[in-house]
């Protein structure tokens, strides 16, 4: 570790925040990162058979010039996500092409398009520089970080940044993600970290979270009520189990959908009461690789009206895809909604338009969040009522064992990264609220 962020770690470690926006800033820092030179290794495999290990690299980088309205961030821990796992396998594409088509937006943007890609879309850490233009954050606060990244040079962001024409999920579509040392974001990703949790805590919600929330809970979203039935897939994963939060801290009422009794257990730890365990009741929702079995969808249907005394749901949170959305479909009530994102067992979903069209139900696409969204989720966190799910921490130097984690589904709700913080447990600042959340705050941890 260079000198200078030696001294900005020990700075932030201490608690003396106000110092930093006088330490030097370093001209490098490590990250994990994917190579351009790479993207061709796996040709030839099946996804299931890509390790993430081999494509993720730590890398001594430079860094980036900042820009109006960035600022760069001392990482102290981040997280994995799905999008983590698809930069290292190269899939749907190369996000090397990501990288190119922001570079080619302007002279500044020109920075992103580089052979090599820092990945990463959650942060916790301290503002270390501002750019031009930012107000409202100066060097020394401690902030999380949402991942959408946005221009709003043209009207179609201005309802909802999400529709930006130039929307992107930092450390996917654009370059100095979370997962390192440093990193650079627009100043409107940033968020107060919440208090009572440690820095590894406070990573793993941001991506998932804000996701979730407005999945369900947005207008642009579900818009989930009180006394909704909500069907839940893979309910104590890392989308899921924030999505489980949300319908119980909102009135609903969860069907949680898991794969396995440990992961049911989870889910009765965070309060939900319906469970189905889909392995264990032995649905298989496909015949073989081209054809759905509707024979399943209303199996599993049945299961459902089993569990909720005769109600079908009011809506479906799908994000597994392919595999599951024929059910998704079939199952939701007549006027229900099937709110999508994700797609991590495919794209391409097979579903019977029949059971939509006739039934009057809705498909709503919906994809991260935004400010507001995002600034809601937090505060919903901040305030105690939404918990982390992290299970498990690894070193900066893991990750790719992180990410391969996730890719295989070894892993129950988040897995955290240590960035610049040197072991777990540190970054509390309210001690007295932790203690009253601390049962919740580690439903997830060791499992």
């Amino acid at each position: 570790m260079a000198n200078e962020l030696t001294e900005i770690q020990q700075a932030i470690l201490a608690g003396d925040l106000d110092a930093v926006a006088g330490l030097p800033m370093p001209r490098s820092y490590r990250g994990v990162t994917v190579h351009a030179e790479d993207v061709e290794m796996f040709d030839g495999l099946q996804s299931k058979d890509k390790d993430p290990r081999k494509a993720l690299h730590i890398d001594e980088v430079d860094v980036p010039e900042l820009g109006p309205g960035e600022a760069l961030v001392a990482v102290m821990a981040s997280a994995i996500n799905y999008n983590t796992v698809w930069t290292s396998i190269f899939e749907p594409l190369p996000t090397f092409k990501f990288l190119q088509r922001y570079g080619r937006l302007s002279e500044l943007a020109k920075r992103h398009d580089l052979p090599y890609h820092v990945v990463g879309s959650d942060l916790s850490g301290v503002v270390l520089r501002t750019g031009p233009g930012v107000h409202k954050w100066r060097p020394g606060q401690e902030v999380v970080a949402h991942c959408l990244n946005v221009e709003l040079e043209g009207p179609e962001g201005h309802d909802d940044t999400m529709l930006d024409t130039e929307q992107r999920i930092w450390g996917f579509e654009t370059n100095f993600g979370g997962l390192a040392e440093i990193a650079l974001v627009k100043a409107n990703q940033l968020m107060p970290k919440p208090k009572h949790l440690t820095w590894e805590e406070a990573a793993s919600p941001g991506l998932v979270n804000s996701t979730a929330y407005r999945q369900l809970v947005s207008r642009n979203g579900a818009d989930m009520k009180q006394g909704d039935v909500v069907l839940i897939w893979g309910a104590s994963g890392g989308l899921g189990s924030y999505a489980t939060q949300y319908a119980l801290n909102g009135g609903a009422i969860p069907v949680c959908v898991v794969s396995s009794p440990e992961k049911a257990q989870l889910c009765r730890r965070m309060g939900a009461e319906l469970v189905i365990d889909r392995n264990a009741e032995g649905y298989r929702f496909w015949k073989d690789e081209q054809t759905p079995d509707p024979k399943e969808w209303q199996r599993f249907g049945a299961r459902i009206r089993e569990l909720t005394g005769g109600e079908d749901p009011d809506i479906v949170f799908e994000h597994p895809g392919r595999e599951t959305f024929g059910a998704s479909v079939y199952a939701a009530r007549k006027g229900g909604t099937i709110v999508t994102c994700a797609s991590t067992s495919g794209y391409l979903h097979t579903y019977d338009n029949r059971y939509l069209w006739m039934n009057l139900k809705r498909i709503i696409g919906s994809h991260f969040a935004n400010y507001r969204e995002s600034w809601e989720a937090n505060r919903l966190i901040e305030k105690g009522h939404i918990h982390p799910t992290l299970s498990k921490t690894y070193p900066l130097t893991q990750t790719g064992q992180a990410a391969f984690d996730v890719h295989k589904n070894l892993h129950q709700g988040k897995v955290g990264v240590l960035c610049l913080a040197p072991e777990e447990g540190l970054g509390v600042r309210d001690e007295e609220k932790r203690a009253r959340h601390l049962d919740r705050i580690r439903t997830f941890r060791g499992v």
